[in-house]
């Protein structure tokens, strides 16, 4: 067929022959390429609406890899890798994405091989989420994770997530020196806010647990860190007055998050579609609260495919679907071959500024 009898065709009739003969040729090469060695063609089809997928690349169970992970895949380094090692909770947010689908945790001796094979990989930092980290043991397994981690391993930053309302300063007392940073989760200064999002517990009160942790983080030389999650709840509150009293080295300010099989979809256990907000309102908060210092923002956009998240098997799931889809475990094939379909975007994580000055010891905070 002419080139020119094609593009007289109807655009979809066009699409399915060129697909057609393209299959075709990828068929030919595959046949022609060593077994050990497959050959990887980049045929562009300048086609509107069209995005280029390697029809021979290898599938895994994170789908069909994207554009350019063909080139930039190898040279993907583990440098901050988000574990969330568990995924039980004592609170129900709304708009959690990362829910209790199960209830499965790695022996400790094998949480440690893999954090170490990251370690070997290039890994710089460690992020230990859930879930609620501190249910694990009453916070002895993400204790002995971190001292592993500083110590033994020598990162030069160790942090964790958590609600915050099952810390003890015993545990400081224990491992606080091998913490950099903590990071609590504080979505609203106003206590009937917190029970609509689902971070209500009975009689205690999450903001005064939140002052009380900002000070044991004072007294055992740990950064203070908050995160919050922009909703359809919170999106009016002003906290600018809240914040700079705690002074934390870093405000993360998420965007509510859709992901599907998560928190929202058939087989989710959220419904958070209520909670969404729009861009332009999300833009209206960050506005509001611009003269923070320690204002970090993240929205959609930026955070969807900028994080190496490892579950708690030890996969990386990969969110560019919109939905959170598993490499094989890096226990079974290695960090190599498993970062090939994290769906990571390196580019994005550097420029929402996701390498900063990490570790406690280059702060010089006044403790």
């Amino acid at each position: 067929m002419q080139l020119g009898m094609l593009y007289r065709l109807p655009l979809a009739v066009a699409r399915a022959v060129l697909v057609a003969l393209r299959g075709r040729l990828c068929a030919l090469c595959w046949s022609l390429a060593p077994l050990s060695r497959p050959l990887s063609l980049p045929l562009s089809l300048p086609l509107p609406g069209w995005r280029r997928v390697s029809a021979l690349s290898p599938v895994s169970p994170a789908g069909p890899r994207q554009e350019g992970d063909d080139d930039d895949d190898a040279s993907l380094t583990p440098t901050s890798v988000n574990y969330h090692f568990t995924r039980q909770c004592n609170y129900k947010c709304g708009f959690c994405f990362h829910t209790a689908k199960t209830s499965f945790v790695l022996p400790l001796e094998e949480a440690k091989r893999g954090l170490a094979m990251l370690k070997e990989a290039g890994m710089e930092k460690i992020n230990f989420s859930g879930g609620e980290p501190f249910l694990q043991d009453r916070g002895e397994f993400v204790g002995k994770l971190v001292q592993f981690c500083k110590r033994d391993l020598k990162l030069p930053s160790v942090s964790i997530v958590s609600n915050g309302s099952l810390i003890r300063e015993r545990w400081f007392k224990m491992y606080g020196e091998y913490l950099d940073i903590l990071a609590i989760s504080c979505d609203s200064f106003d206590e009937n806010v917190n029970v609509l999002i689902g971070r209500g517990q009975g009689k205690k009160n999450h903001v005064e647990n939140l002052h009380k942790l900002r000070q044991w983080c004072r007294e055992y030389a740990v950064a203070f860190k908050i995160n919050s999650v922009i909703n359809r709840f919170n999106v009016e509150e002003d906290m600018n007055e809240q914040i700079k009293a705690l002074n934390p080295v870093r405000w993360k300010v998420f965007q509510c998050l859709l992901i599907e099989g998560e928190n929202c979809g058939e087989d989710a256990l959220r419904e958070a579609e209520r909670f969404v907000i729009s861009d332009e309102e999300f833009e209206q908060f960050l506005d509001r609260h611009k003269d923070v210092s320690c204002l970090v923002p993240e929205s959609n956009q930026k955070m969807r495919d900028s994080y190496l998240i490892l579950d708690e098997y030890m996969r990386f799931l990969n969110c560019r679907n919109g939905r959170k889809e598993p490499s094989k475990s890096i226990l079974d094939v290695g960090v190599e071959a498993a970062i090939k379909f994290s769906g990571f975007d390196e580019k994005m994580f550097l420029k929402r500024g996701g390498k900063y000055m990490w570790s406690k010891a280059d702060m010089k905070l006044d403790w």
